[in-house]
């Protein structure tokens, strides 16, 4: 389980346009990482565009700011061109990076148990160590929550 205050595990995962993206090659600067469970749905749709509409304020924090779900290349390319998110999604089709993170986990809707990407983000600072964990994320408000805990971070 991961915990703040410990390192980050580390991973190599493919971005949008299929490029390697390997985490401890990040550090030097924060990293936002945050999990998600599926490309174009509404809540996840809203919670890239929150992140996408305060992206500016995030760069000038110097933060990294990525996305991760279970989806592959092709549909994180999709994602990105039809809401213009100006920031990197990694496919975790193996869910492994998923697994590492503790975000695969047994969910309930509607009576059906299924297993899938709980919504956690990961406040990882330029060393490495996460700082801050938000687990079960509910979308509206997220992405300023987020900001305030990276300035904090700093």
């Amino acid at each position: 389980m991961v915990e703040a205050g410990k390192p980050a595990p580390d991973f190599t995962l493919l971005d949008q346009q299929g490029k390697k993206v390997t985490l401890s090659k990040l550090k030097g600067s924060p990293v936002i990482l945050y999990f998600y469970p599926k490309d174009d749905t509404p809540g996840c749709t809203k919670q890239a565009c929150a992140f996408r509409d305060a992206f500016a304020d995030y760069e000038k924090t110097g933060a990294r700011l990525i996305g991760v779900s279970p989806d592959d290349v092709a549909s994180h390319g999709k994602f990105v061109k039809k809401h213009e998110l100006p920031f990197t999604l990694l496919a975790d089709t193996e869910k492994k990076v998923c697994e590492a993170f503790g975000v695969w986990k047994q969910k309930s809707m509607y009576g059906k148990k299924y297993t899938g990407v709980e919504r956690t983000t990961f406040v990882i600072d330029a060393r490495g160590v996460v700082r801050q964990i938000f687990p079960r994320v509910k979308v509206e408000g997220h992405s300023d929550a987020v900001l305030e805990a990276l300035k904090a971070a700093k």
